[in-house]
């Protein structure tokens, strides 16, 4: 038995070895000056090999080849941080099906935390949002299968499914002493990526809930129809990015574009290939994904000059926070809300062959200011304390093996970053009500009952105290 699985290990490692020249794996250091070839870890592909074979001889059970395979490169990458995954057809098609927008399923933004899976937003206008589940819920049982144990890919492929089928979901809820169940109905998830309406006259509302594929394009007829409604000048424009979980550069780009001057500097990436070096201006190259019409070239002039507020809170990530990034690093627009997610690495889609490809974490962003976003977020110009002290949803910087801030004077500020007071603080007193809010649906926002947006109409108008007086009132 033993010179069996010997031949297998040294078999493995002739295979393995021969794979990772065929696929250019010489670990070629990709900087300034090139660095000499790093020899193949053999003593680790060793054991490797060597652990194969005993599953392959002494498993209780026959297993796959394939399988073996698969669940290996499922580990190396999930080992390296939250975002970086393997994507086998299945998961392939479903990732591209996700940034068109529409999907059968329950509307969920979920991770995988210890084990489990942890939502991070449920998503507006869905069967999860209507129902009540919430932010830092633990989701332990999908129907009467237990998730521990589950990869997240799994996971998602049994809550997603075929519109009007039902599913049981037990959830861990924080301050609950028992496990809720959620009965709900599985249906098409039609993501809106953009909203708009007029709050009053002269003043714009606009909210985005996605960074889709046509995401640009929608927010540019969403600015001609505002601008074109209003009679007279328009004195404030509202984006809202709050419970925005991101999705594509691109798109981020272009919302940018739409209110930043020409060629102003959205966002730069820092990575260790070339390829990750990049710097994207707001201009077409950047954020049009072809040789189509520029979108953003018909705009009225005044999107570039109307006041702005921009809501964020701790569901902002990644794109909206390259968005905030962008228009508070140039001055354009004042940031409101609570502190943002922190997701602000690049991640790459690598196809390799067969319809699969590997979701690779290859930069960080960082903001036209150099600030990174990683494991941080954006702090607001104007923090929301009420919604502050209640947002208790996770974090970037919540998650296992997260990617560290990449700059040292950040990496040591990182941990404070969520207990800094902006510099104008509002709500500084927390309402009572707040303590009954666990269980009640979430508030729709850009609605009558919306405290933040009223808040950001007060801004507009002077209503609001100024720091100092408010500060005074505090005190006494």
């Amino acid at each position: 038995m033993s010179s069996v699985i010997k031949k297998t290990g040294l078999i493995l490692i002739g295979l393995i070895t021969g794979v990772m020249l065929s696929l250019n794996f010489s670990a070629i250091a990709k900087k300034d000056n090139i660095e000499a070839v790093h020899p193949l870890p053999i003593e680790e592909l060793r054991t490797f090999a060597q652990v194969f074979g005993r599953i392959k001889s002494d498993y209780v059970e026959t297993v796959e080849d394939k399988k073996l395979i698969t669940e290996a490169i499922n580990g190396m990458l999930v080992g390296l941080d939250p975002h970086s995954s393997y994507l086998d057809k299945d998961d392939y098609k479903e990732l591209q099906i996700g940034t068109q927008g529409e999907f059968g399923g329950l509307g969920i933004q979920v991770t995988m935390e210890d084990g489990v899976v942890k939502v991070i937003s449920p998503i507006e206008d869905t069967p999860a949002f209507r129902a009540g589940i919430k932010t830092g819920d633990l989701i332990v049982k999908l129907d009467d299968t237990v998730v521990k144990g589950m990869t997240l890919n799994d996971a998602i492929k049994l809550m997603r499914g075929k519109p009007k089928t039902s599913i049981k979901i037990t959830i861990v809820r924080e301050g609950e002493s028992e496990p809720l169940i959620f009965n709900l109905m599985r249906d098409i998830i039609k993501i809106q990526s953009v909203k708009s309406k007029m709050i009053e006259p002269g003043y714009a509302y606009i909210r985005i809930t996605q960074f889709q594929e046509q995401t640009g394009e929608n927010l540019a007829q969403a600015i001609k129809t505002l601008f074109a409604e209003n009679t007279g000048p328009m004195k404030g424009l509202i984006l809202d990015l709050r419970n925005d979980p991101g999705g594509l550069l691109n798109g981020a780009v272009a919302v940018s574009a739409a209110f930043l001057p020409e060629n102003a500097l959205v966002v730069y990436t820092e990575g260790r290939s070339a390829d990750a070096k990049m710097k994207l201006h707001a201009n077409p190259e950047y954020y049009l994904r072809g040789p189509d019409d520029d979108y953003l070239k018909g705009l009225p002039s005044e999107a570039k000059t109307v006041p702005m507020i921009t809501l964020v809170n701790g569901g902002s990530a990644s794109a909206s926070e390259i968005v905030a990034g962008a228009l508070q690093d140039h001055k354009r627009s004042v940031v409101m809300g609570s502190q943002t997610f922190g997701k602000g690495s690049v991640q790459t889609i690598l196809p390799l062959g067969n319809n699969t490809a590997i979701k690779l974490t290859t930069a960080r962003y960082f903001t036209p200011n150099g600030q990174s976003i990683q494991a941080k977020g954006i702090t607001p110009d104007i923090l929301d304390e009420a919604e502050e002290s209640d947002d208790q949803r996770l974090r970037e910087a919540d998650l296992n093996r997260h990617l560290s801030n990449g700059k040292k004077s950040d990496a040591k500020k990182a941990d404070a970053t969520t207990d800094k007071t902006a510099e104008k603080p509002i709500n500084k007193k927390k309402s009572s009500k707040n303590k009954d809010k666990k269980n009640k649906t979430p508030i729709e926002f850009g609605s009558v009952e919306d405290v933040l947006l009223t808040q950001a109409m007060n801004y507009f108008k002077g209503i609001t105290s100024s720091p100092e007086k408010k500060s005074d009132e505090t005190d006494s």
